[in-house]
């Protein structure tokens, strides 16, 4: 998280669904792409990869272990036998639990293990984690008895072949481990820390011919004293602390050289005309002698273009490693003329060439490696200097192309657990959605996770966490160390990556230290991209100045978005200061409130009771953190409740309360992403990106979500949604003004917006077009209009504007607002997390809109997918209303049903969804076609049915037939 741990004294001193141009190369964005009307948007593409293939490394000498065999798990309170008999082959683990690899290849966590075998179903239900395993409520050691004893890990895997070298590879672990090959200890737990440090492991002297075992005996994890991982403030702590084994755990074998850390260092021209790759790649020596061999490395370019294929002998000694580099001076054909340009997927197409090296003896190839990376640039700068940010603001250009980032923060599975079908679908809802980045904050993925990321074009922000044992400003020789072999690791992941653009420290920057380790490690791996000081506005003597800021984290009004003015001079850190100027490395309004369809999956009567009936109770599904509501407390839903109160009204039911959370969760995310767009041309004080925080969580949540983990699209998705468009027109809620953006990679002409204004009874009061306007990439257009709005006081106004190319709609946007708007007391605002208001805008009216008349049409069309099976439902959402009655979004959900029409009882929504548009709101005689594409496999065999219902429209139901 971010700025969690201070106090508040401290705080106050110190998707494009538009499918533009498509560029194979590395030309500039065409300027005469024809986009999709947006009432019909293109489905979410369905060629994201969702299958884990190669082994982390890519290499033909290594592989998982566990793969075949499984693990035995159990903890060291039962299983009280040394290390020297739990790892002798033939060692009896009756009544072990039994543990399969996930889909990163690791075996996980304890609770992983735990859930594997039965215990605790429906763990994230209610209360149910706790009630089986105990609750944490402090970051730190764990105190929780059934895990604050060491458990153990052990495996059977066959030995390599006489004569074959044999390392065992631990690819970081969550807590500490002994390490146990055949009876012998290979390593102890004060040399195997780091939950992302790489560590191997000569093993060929324990080896026997056929059978071997290893145990791996793993010590509770405890952040505030290792440097591994931890959930802050996200989210209950999982009560192990997720100790356990979060990515593979490898055997290398071969020999008598070994081939091996293969990656492309890259030196594109600034016109991305011209791209020189170095190739290098590391050959051991596993044997007494010295030897010689032919390394060959292979460069495919993406479609299957002819390669460029270079070779060259390489004699190591005994024992030693030799890096092989490839140079564009020594080999000319590295040196690639029009390559083909990796872009962010709003940009461009993500072409990926192909890596594969080779060493080889006497015409045999000893092993290979095999991996893609991409040709792509990335330049950071500080720009915008003011007394606001005296040096600058951080802003990001990739590929030449200025980009306001527009992400969220990246939460994984609660229990580490990794699924590549999941994060493939979690990359359609960011795409649908309109984001162009992600960031981790010292959550670092499998492989597998950023190859996807790679070819969805996905920008990837990774850095270090908050707020534990990687902000201490103290280590010993032997912790620096660890510190610099995790970068060392973590650069050698990153490196080849294109989606991966920058990295950062988090609030804290790091002492001249951790720096210099840190950047040793990084250069040991060629891991180069921006590195950033800082996720606050702080420096650092190497990095420099860092040019971001973090805040607010609980719920402001729209409005404050806008806010370019409020600042607290005497916190450096420029931290919860809000508004839409700057870098913002992690803000948004709070808690998250899903439809009814999510909130009946993990909250109980009692959950949902106190949901409507008692804004200040604790909710399990924030945090752990408690009933208080101020500060760095987000235990409760208060805020957000307080604040729909004053400005929607009371609520008399659950279902009442959750409808006027999306109104409000709806236009608090689009005001924040809109925001950012709007001020990014404000030269006094631009805005150059925002990261919401979060994007997703790794289990059931109430707080900091634009999606449930379950794929719930609510009020926030939408809103965020809308605010991303490609080519949108907004509202600006500072000045009243219409602001026109072109966020897709082709420039837009013939371009007009209308500005309706309407009041809650239907009456167009103001109605005006602007003349043919061109935008290009990126381009961002203010005051383009400004309607004429109601002047009397407690008023509640719609505007609706439409964004015309060559007379086709292409984008719709529809506001409510008041004439008494939100007013924060900004010298109790700034520096807090949350507003302090000074009055609320008056929205109440909405509550007494008169009953709208809508109906839907809907028919399924079968598209491509990845088992051929995906489905598209159009549907087409009409307001029928025989008077001027606005009908307030309007949601369409598609869900099981009977060929007559009927939901099928129980949950019956399909998970599979992802909307093109949704929470709509239409005028009498308006429609609107919204689009969803959906697995085949998720209706079960039953009909599909779209309903639709409103905040003043009753729920109906249409069957989704067969159409064309």
């Amino acid at each position: 998280m971010a700025s969690h741990r201070k106090t508040l004294a401290t705080a106050a001193v110190a998707l494009s669904l538009l499918a533009l141009s498509v560029r194979q190369s590395g030309a500039a964005p065409s300027a005469a792409a024809e986009p999709v009307p947006a009432s019909v948007p293109a489905p979410v593409p369905a060629s994201v990869p969702a299958v884990f293939a190669d082994p982390p490394t890519g290499s033909s000498a290594v592989a998982d272990v566990g793969a075949t065999t499984g693990w035995k798990v159990l903890t060291s309170a039962t299983a009280t036998q040394p290390g020297a008999r739990i790892s002798t082959p033939g060692f009896d683990t009756a009544g072990w639990l039994t543990v399969a690899n996930d889909g990163g290849g690791a075996p996980g966590t304890e609770i992983s293990a735990l859930l594997q075998n039965g215990s605790c179903p429906d763990v994230f239900s209610s209360t149910n984690m706790k009630s089986c395993f105990g609750q944490l409520t402090k970051t730190g050691a764990d105190t929780l008895a059934q895990f604050s004893a060491p458990w153990w890990y052990r495996t059977d895997f066959t030995a390599p072949p006489a004569g074959r070298h044999a390392e065992l590879v631990l690819n970081g672990v969550v807590g500490a481990a002994d390490v146990w090959v055949d009876g012998t200890e290979v390593a102890a737990s004060a040399a195997v820390t780091g939950g992302y440090a790489r560590n191997a492991f000569d093993v060929t002297g324990l080896l026997r011919a056929g059978t071997n075992s290893l145990a791996i005996e793993m010590h509770p994890n405890d952040p505030s004293r290792m440097l591994t991982v931890d959930n802050v403030d996200w989210s209950q702590i999982p009560p192990d602390n997720n100790t356990g084994i979060q990515f593979p755990v490898q055997l290398q074998t071969g020999g008598p050289l070994i081939d091996g850390n293969a990656h492309v260092v890259q030196n594109t021209s600034a016109d991305l005309r011209s791209s020189a790759l170095t190739v290098k790649t590391d050959v051991t020596n596993t044997s007494s002698a010295a030897q010689t061999g032919t390394v060959t490395a292979t460069v495919t370019p993406p479609g299957g273009g002819a390669p460029v294929t270079v070779s060259q002998s390489v004699t190591v000694p005994a024992g030693a490693t030799r890096t092989v580099s490839f140079t564009p001076s020594g080999y000319p054909a590295l040196t690639l003329d029009g390559p083909q340009i990796w872009w962010p997927y709003q940009l461009g197409a993500q072409p990926l060439y192909t890596l594969a090296t080779s060493v080889a003896q006497n015409g045999t190839v000893l092993n290979s490696t095999d991996e893609t990376f991409g040709i792509r640039t990335v330049a950071s700068s500080l720009v915008g200097a003011s007394a606001a940010a005296p040096d600058g603001v951080r802003a990001f250009r990739i590929d030449n192309v200025p980009l306001v980032i527009r992400g969220g923060g990246w939460d994984p599975d609660l229990f580490l657990r990794y699924d590549p079908a999941d994060t493939a679908k979690q990359i359609g809802l960011m795409r649908a959605m309109g984001v162009n980045a992600v960031r981790l904050e010292g959550h670092f993925m499998p492989a597998d996770w950023y190859r996807q990321m790679d070819a969805a074009g996905i920008l990837v922000n990774a850095g270090y966490q908050c707020c534990d044992f990687w902000e201490a400003t103290s280590y010993t020789a032997a912790q620096q160390a660890a510190y610099q072999l995790t970068a060392q690791s973590v650069g050698q992941t990153l490196r080849d990556h294109p989606s991966v653009f920058s990295f950062q420290w988090s609030d804290n920057a790091p002492t001249a230290a951790q720096e210099t380790s840190a950047l040793n490690g990084f250069a040991a791996a060629d891991f180069s991209v921006p590195f950033i000081s800082s996720a606050e506005y702080n420096s650092s003597p190497k990095t420099g100045a860092s040019g971001e800021k973090e805040g607010p984290y609980d719920w402001v009004p729209p409005n404050y978005w806008y806010d370019t003015a409020h600042y607290d001079s005497g916190d450096s850190t420029r931290t919860n200061v809000g508004g839409a100027w700057g870098f913002d490395s992690e803000q948004s309004s709070g808690n998250t409130v899903p439809t009814m369809d999510s909130i009946n999956r993990f909250l109980s009567a009692a959950d949902q009771a106190a949901l409507w009936r008692t804004p200040g109770a604790n909710q399990y599904h924030d945090n752990y953190e408690g009933t208080s509501h101020s500060g760095y407390h987000f235990g409760t839903d208060y805020n957000l409740d307080t604040a729909i109160t004053n400005r929607y009204g009371a609520w008399s039911s659950l279902s009442q309360y959750v409808e006027e959370a999306q109104l409000q969760n709806y236009e608090s995310t689009r005001a924040q992403f809109e925001a950012y767009l709007a001020n990014s041309a404000n030269t006094s004080a631009p805005s150059t990106g925002t990261v919401y925080w979060q994007m997703n969580k790794g289990w059931p949540t109430l707080l900091w979500s634009l999606y449930n983990n379950d794929g719930d699209q609510a009020g926030a998705y939408f809103g965020a949604q809308k605010a991303n468009r490609p080519l949108h027109a907004l509202f600006t809620l500072d000045k009243r003004t219409v602001t026109l953006d072109n966020l897709g990679g082709a420039a837009q002409s013939g371009v007009s917006v209308e500005a309706k204004v309407y009041n809650t009874a239907g009456t167009l009061l103001d109605d005006r077009t602007s003349g043919s306007l061109t935008l290009g990439s990126q381009q961002v257009l203010g005051s383009v209009l400004k309607p004429a709005l109601p002047s009397a006081a407690h008023t509640v106004y719609f505007v609706e504007l439409l964004v015309r190319r060559n007379g086709t709609l292409v984008d719709r946007n529809v506001y409510w607002d008041s004439t008494t708007p939100d007013a924060a007391d900004w010298s109790k605002t700034t520096g807090r997390p949350q507003a302090v208001m000074s009055s609320y805008a008056d929205l109440k009216a909405l509550q007494s809109l008169p009953q709208a008349t809508v109906t839907a049409t809907a028919h399924t069309t079968v598209q491509a997918g990845p088992n051929g099976s995906d489905r598209l439902v159009t549907v087409q959402v009409t307001n029928h209303s025989t008077t001027p009655t606005v009908g307030l979004l309007l949601r369409a959900d598609i869900r099981r049903g009977t060929a007559a029409g009927a939901e099928l009882p129980g949950d019956n929504e399909l998970l599979s969804s992802v909307w093109s548009d949704n929470d709509v709101t239409l005028w009498p005689g308006e429609s609107e076609t919204l689009t969803a594409s959906y697995s085949s496999a998720d209706l079960r065999g039953a009909t599909p049915v779209v309903s639709l219902s409103g905040s003043n429209a009753a729920r109906t139901d249409v069957v989704a037939g067969a159409g064309g």
